[in-house]
C-alpha cells in the first residue's frame, strides 16, 4: 500500500469557496447567469501598454532566464516608483523580483521562520499566509481582530499575544478580506513593538494603489528594516502573469538570492519585460481610472448592502472587498452562500476561508464586476433574503 501523503499537505486547508465556484461553473454551463462576487481578481484585463511590452519581449527573443533577483532595469523602475509615490530611497539591490506576491511570501517565510516558530497574523486574513508558514514547518498564531481595531494587528495585540515561539508578525495594508489600512503611526508602533522583542515585521502591500479617499503609507516610510511583499497582480492588473517583488534589508539579500535560485530560479522573463511598462505615465493613467471605477463600485455596494441589513462596521479604504456580518439573518455563512448561489445565482465567499474568528457569521463580497452587474446582484440578494430560512438548512 502506498504511503499516505505528507502531514504538511494534509494540514493545509482547501479554499471552501472553490466548491461554490465549481457549482457556479456548473450552473453557468447549464445556461444560468451567475454574478461572480467571490473572485479576488480585477475584472479588467491587463492594460494595453503592458500587453504590448510583453508581445515585444517575445518578438525580440527575451525568453531566457534572468538573474534570480530579476531584471536590473525592473528593480530600478520599482525603486523609482517608491521614490515618486512614497518619498523613500530604496536601493534597487534590495528588491527581488518574484513569481507573484506568493513568491515573495515564500522567500520571506523561508528566510525568517524556523521549524516550530510562528508569526502573529490577524484573524480574519488571507488564508494562504498561514499555509506558507506550515510549508516551512512554522506556524501562524492567529490573533482574533474585530471592528474595534479595524481588523488589524496593533502594538497592544503584539504585546498580548507574543510568546516564546514568536519571531515576527505579518500584517496587510490594505487587508484582505476587510479592505482596512494601517496608518503610518500604527505601522511605526508595530515596528517598535517587534523590534523590542527581536522580531521581524513583514507587511503585505499587495493592494497598494487601490485605495479610496486616502493614500496608503508604506512601512518603508517608518521602518527601513521591514520586509515588504508586493505584486503586479492587483493595482497593475497582471494576475495571470505571476509577478511580484520583495523589498528586504540589505543584509538579507544574499540569503534571499540563494533561496530564490533554489526555489524558482527566476520569475518569468516575459512578464518582467512587460512590467517595465507599468510605470509609464500612459499606463498609470489607465490604472488610476480603474482605481476610480473601483471606488465608484464600493460607494454603490457598501450602502446598498448595509441597507439590506448586512453588518459592515468599518468602511473599507482599499482593496476591492466588503467583509459583511450576516448575524441579522441567522444561519451559517457557508449555507448562506450556497443558498444565494442556488436560488439567485450570485456567488460570494464564506468567512471560513479567512480564518476562524466569527467566521461562520461573515461573508466577503468582491466588487470586481461592473456597476450594472453589482446593481443586478443587489436586486437578487434582496430577493434571496426573502426566501432565506436558516432553520431549514
Amino acid at each position: 500500500m502506498a504511503q499516505p501523503y505528507s502531514a504538511r499537505s494534509r494540514a493545509i486547508e482547501p479554499f471552501h469557496v472553490m466548491a461554490l465556484l465549481a457549482r457556479a461553473n456548473e450552473l453557468q454551463a447549464d445556461g444560468h447567469d451567475v454574478i461572480h462576487l467571490e473572485i479576488g481578481e480585477p475584472d479588467f484585463t491587463t492594460a494595453a501598454p503592458i500587453v504590448a511590452a510583453g508581445q515585444a519581449a517575445l518578438a525580440n527573443g527575451h525568453t531566457r532566464y534572468t538573474a534570480a533577483r530579476g531584471l536590473p532595469q525592473l528593480r530600478e523602475a520599482i525603486s523609482g516608483f517608491y521614490a515618486q509615490r512614497y518619498g523613500v530611497n530604496i536601493d534597487p539591490q534590495r528588491i527581488l523580483i518574484t513569481p507573484g506576491g506568493s513568491g515573495a511570501l515564500l522567500l520571506a517565510s523561508s528566510l525568517l521562520v524556523d521549524p516550530g516558530k510562528h508569526w502573529l497574523l490577524a484573524d480574519p486574513g488571507y488564508p494562504c499566509n498561514r499555509h506558507f508558514l506550515r510549508l516551512v514547518e512554522g506556524a501562524a498564531q492567529l490573533v482574533p481582530v474585530g471592528p474595534e481595531v479595524r481588523y488589524q494587528l496593533n502594538a497592544d495585540l503584539v504585546e498580548r499575544y507574543w510568546d516564546q515561539d514568536s519571531v515576527g508578525a505579518l500584517v496587510a495594508s490594505p487587508a484582505n478580506p476587510t479592505g482596512t489600512l494601517l496608518s503610518r503611526d500604527e505601522l511605526a508602533g508595530l515596528s517598535r513593538a517587534l523590534r523590542e522583542r527581536g522580531g521581524h515585521l513583514v507587511v503585505d502591500e499587495i493592494y497598494h494603489g487601490l485605495t479610496y479617499g486616502v493614500d496608503a503609507g508604506s512601512v518603508l516610510e517608518v521602518d527601513d528594516d521591514a520586509f515588504v511583499l508586493n505584486s503586479f497582480s492587483k493595482y497593475f492588473g497582471m494576475t495571470g502573469w505571476r509577478l511580484g517583488w520583495l523589498v528586504a534589508p540589505e543584509a538579507a539579500v544574499p540569503e534571499l538570492e540563494k533561496l530564490a535560485q533554489n526555489l524558482y530560479i527566476s520569475a518569468s522573463t516575459i512578464a518582467q519585460h512587460a512590467a517595465l511598462a507599468c510605470f509609464e505615465p500612459a499606463t498609470l493613467a489607465i490604472l488610476e481610472e480603474r482605481r476610480h471605477e473601483f471606488q465608484r463600485r464600493r460607494d454603490f455596494l457598501l450602502p446598498a448592502l448595509r441597507e439590506l441589513g448586512f453588518g459592515i462596521a468599518v468602511e473599507p479604504e482599499g482593496a476591492f472587498y466588503l467583509y459583511a456580518d450576516i448575524s441579522a439573518f441567522g444561519g451559517d455563512a457557508f449555507a448562506f452562500c450556497r443558498h444565494f448561489l442556488e436560488t439567485e445565482h450570485v456567488a460570494f465567499t464564506p468567512g471560513l476561508d479567512f480564518g476562524r474568528y466569527q467566521a461562520s457569521q461573515h461573508v466577503r463580497f468582491a466588487y470586481t464586476q461592473s456597476l450594472p452587474r453589482l446593481q443586478q446582484a443587489v436586486e437578487r440578494i434582496a430577493r434571496g433574503l426573502q426566501s432565506w430560512r436558516p432553520d431549514a438548512v
